[in-house]
């Protein structure tokens, strides 16, 4: 099962504010949301991959990799 979570979810467990989450998705360090109508969710196992990989200290190419990756297997 994966969870989707609105924008006040994602805020509170990336502990990032509504324009960095914005500013990351155009960077490509961040997954892009899924629009259901007017609303924008994001599936928590994506929001969970980022957050360890920057836990982990990865770079910014490293992630800009794991979310393209990620995309490509929303997509599948």
């Amino acid at each position: 099962m994966n969870d989707l979570l609105r924008m006040p979810d994602v805020r509170r467990i990336s502990s990032l504010a509504r324009p960095t989450i914005y500013r990351d998705i155009r960077r490509g360090t961040f997954p892009k949301p899924i629009k259901i109508g007017a609303v924008s969710a994001w599936p928590a196992a994506e929001i969970a991959a980022v957050n360890a990989a920057r836990i982990a200290g990865k770079s910014d190419d490293d992630i800009r990799q794991l979310v393209a990756e990620l995309q490509r297997q929303r997509a599948a």
